[in-house]
């Protein structure tokens, strides 16, 4: 029986082709939409007879193998005597530069529609055309070449055979992957209480072709109870790749122990961890050029032998197993992970990889994404994550700056960076100090911003080095960020402008990021947006652009309620009362830890607020050891946070940390290395100008706007740090919630189950 692989020419002629090295030095493309604007420029010169967009399918057989290979050429023009195939590709860079054998890639690809024509239409011989246009002159340059049809089966079957033993090898591991997954019985035992509910539900939607957004408390085991069925999905052929989305390294590292729980139990399955490029990079600076990195030079001629000796020897592709194959074949370890997540059945990484218009995967293509699902753990950091992605700012200095350095080098970057400079200063008069709503979108910054980019363009071109150089780069990379997040903007953004001392900063703000999440949502077969407190969950799945039709489900903690000892305080902890609420807290934590000594985390809304009491607690002798978060902790010092808390240790620790910081989320201190957990106020964000604009848009969409901009994210900080005590079913302890708005029924109604049956704190 004939095996069949599926693939689109373009991933096909780029495996076979690329060669060189990566050389990240700036070089000028063009946009997608600036591509799409010049392709249909040259599509419209074409005569009545001659087509566009033209869909082209072949099946090739080859060793045993039976290739379906499919893609749209861009042109076919019938209106000579020869059918010629024309392959449109768009540049800003000179096309003097560009010569017949600049881009063998382009070649391929357009040679493997020229055969696919012929083959179809029994044609003896074809013309390929490949065109080059300039997308702002609208230059052209042409390469044109005669091929018969014999010709065009040599090169064809050339790249079939250079590509087969790739092929064969992900063949040979889908229906080996295929059969593990059907023979694989849940890693554990027994469900947890809500777990096999919340496994079906996640399976359920991805058979559906449906998104869920799901509640699944601390114990849930929401990890394995996503992976698991999503797993399975694979296995019934609903998916063909999964990505497992999230915002910090901890949890990247529960969903690959899950795995490797999973491989345990026989799943033959293959997944690669994106860690970011700076982590990753074996040199002291992340320069990717070629005379720089001996890790980018040549990288493309070795990337194929290093892809092929990880796939035939690794499962896991985690950051360990990347860099050891990557130094033993010579790449940089960041690309390398990316060319393996093309490969991979599951790929682990930040949520920047699909939501981010900046950093996305591009290369996933259409037909992929509809067997593609996402699970997005942690879904309630998606929204201020997700504002961030779709917002972008400006600062006048940079532009003053270039005005000064570029007078006398370049009169195109001094014109256009004093346009700029001096549209700024003319708003700064127009609304004064302070920060300023502007009455309507920034089109004329926009304009200035378009032709600056296009003048720094021709000069990075040129590789100069210096001070003033590297500046214009990053204003360069922040100027066409701010043009390109332009094109998203719509009823949804505000645009305001911040004035301070010299310094002008203007700011396009992403008020409701629901509606870009939804468009660069869309396509995958299924999204699964879980966390322990995705809550309330009507404003997750409005802030996460969720729609009528799609799942939901709300799991109870599987934990017995009796395990934990809920105690509420009631003081004002109001920015106006925390120096007077210092005595009665500390008074508190005196009697909690004589009668409950233990490990305890002390959780507070302000670096301010926790420092006012550590100090005081400091003075007192109690005989408890103390360990404070401080701001910007490395990632070795947060580990010494950690290690601190012991179990059994004869002198008891407190942690004083901050509320939405690094230790109130994805920490896991089990059993005796924690007993307890002190929560100060309400976790409300700091009243700021953004939160109140935030506000003022919800409110006039008829919706509580205080609630969307600080109660709801507040209330998410408090749950998140009270889900640090309880991780398994042997834990307890207790939870203290120092504020009088704990007691009102407004946050009674934000409070999980389990904490409902609490005691009072009476002073």
């Amino acid at each position: 029986m004939t095996k069949e692989i599926r693939l689109s020419v373009r991933p096909l002629v780029e495996y076979v082709f690329r060669s060189g090295s990566i050389d990240n030095r700036f070089r000028s493309y063009s946009s997608m939409t600036e591509g799409t604007i010049a392709h249909q420029k040259i599509q419209k010169t074409y005569e009545e007879s001659d087509q566009k967009e033209v869909y082209l399918k072949t099946e090739i057989d080859f060793k045993g193998l039976s290739f379906v290979i499919d893609g749209r050429c861009d042109g076919l023009l019938k209106s000579n005597d020869i059918i010629t195939i024309d392959e449109i590709k768009s540049t800003r860079g000179d096309l003097g530069d560009i010569t017949e054998t600049t881009n063998p890639v382009h070649w391929a690809q357009a040679k493997f529609y020229a055969y696919m024509y012929a083959c179809n239409h029994y044609l003896d011989q074809m013309k390929v055309q490949l065109t080059y246009v300039h997308v702002e002159t609208e230059e052209k340059k042409l390469f044109t070449e005669v091929c018969t049809f014999k010709e065009l089966e040599t090169y064809i079957m050339d790249i079939v055979k250079k590509f087969e033993p790739y092929a064969a090898l992900l063949l040979a591991h889908r229906e080996k992957r295929n059969r593990s997954i059907k023979e694989l019985s849940f890693p554990f035992e027994k469900y947890r209480a809500g777990q096999r509910k919340f496994a079906i539900a996640v399976y359920k939607s991805i058979a559906d072709e449906m998104d869920l957004f799901a509640h699944a408390p601390t114990g849930t085991g929401k990890t394995v109870s996503t992976i698991f069925p999503a797993v399975k999905a694979i296995g019934e052929g609903h998916l063909e790749r999964l990505f497992y989305l999230t915002a910090k390294t901890i949890t990247r590292t529960a969903a690959e122990e899950t795995l490797t729980l999973m491989k345990g139990k026989g799943l033959h399955m293959s997944s690669v961890t994106i860690t970011a490029k700076d982590k990753v990079c074996f040199k002291d600076k992340a320069i990717c050029q070629k005379d720089y990195c001996e890790f980018a030079d040549g990288y493309y001629d070795r990337v194929n032998e290093g892809i092929l000796d990880i796939l035939a020897n690794e499962m896991l592709m985690d950051r360990v197993t990347i860099e050891e194959y990557a130094r033993k074949h010579r790449l940089c370890p960041f690309e390398f992970s990316l060319d393996l997540a093309y490969t991979a059945d599951m790929i682990i990484g930040d949520y920047n990889y699909i939501f981010d218009p900046r950093i996305s995967l591009k290369r996933l293509l259409e037909e992929q994404k509809k067997r593609t699902g996402l699970l997005v753990d942690e879904a309630h950091n998606l929204v201020d994550r997700a504002r961030g992605m779709f917002s972008a700012e400006l600062f006048k200095s940079p532009f003053l700056q270039l005005r000064r350095a570029f007078k006398e080098e370049n009169r195109g970057i001094f014109e256009s960076a004093k346009a700029i400079n001096g549209h700024l200063l003319k708003l700064k008069k127009q609304y004064g100090n302070g920060q300023r709503e502007l009455d309507e979108h920034p089109a004329s910054l926009i304009g200035l911003l378009t032709a600056f980019v296009t003048e720094s363009e021709q000069e990075l071109l040129n590789q100069k080095e210096g001070e003033a150089q590297d500046l214009l780069l990053e204003t360069y990379f922040s100027a066409k960020n701010f043009v390109r997040i332009s094109e998203f903007y719509d009823e949804r953004y505000v645009t305001y402008l911040e004035h301070e001392k010299n310094e002008v900063k203007i700011k396009m703000f992403c008020l409701d990021p629901s509606h870009l999440l939804q468009q660069f949502g869309k396509g995958y077969r299924s999204k699964v947006y879980f966390s322990a407190t995705l809550s309330p969950l009507h404003y997750f799945k409005d802030m996460l652009g969720a729609n009528e039709e799609d799942y939901t489900i709300s799991i109870p903690s599987p934990f017995a309620k009796e395990k934990v000892e809920v105690f509420i305080q009631p003081l004002s902890t109001r920015y106006r009362d925390r120096e007077q609420s210092v005595r009665p807290i500390l008074s508190m934590v005196k009697n909690l830890l004589d009668s409950r000594p233990g490990n305890y985390l002390f959780f507070f809304p302000s670096y301010a607020y926790m420092q006012m009491v550590y100090e005081q607690f400091e003075e007192e002798d109690w005989g408890y050891e103390a360990v404070v978060q401080s701001s910007g902790m490395a990632e070795e010092e947060r580990e010494v946070f950690l290690t601190r808390f012991e179990a059994g240790h004869d002198k008891k620790l407190i942690g004083f940390a901050v509320m939405g910081g690094i230790f109130s989320e994805g920490v896991d201190l089990k059993g005796d290395r924690l007993n307890g957990v002190i929560i100060v106020g309400v976790g409300l964000p700091q009243l700021n100008s953004e939160r109140n604009i935030i506000k003022e848009y919800f409110n006039k969409r008829d919706k509580n706007g205080y609630d969307y901009a600080y109660v709801y994210p507040g209330i998410n900080k408090v749950l998140q740090a009270g889900g640090r005590l309880i991780r398994t079913e042997d834990d307890e302890g207790s939870i203290v919630l120092v504020d009088d708005r704990f007691l009102t029924p407004k946050y009674q109604k934000l409070l999980p189950a389990e904490w409902m049956d609490f005691k009072v704190i009476r002073r």
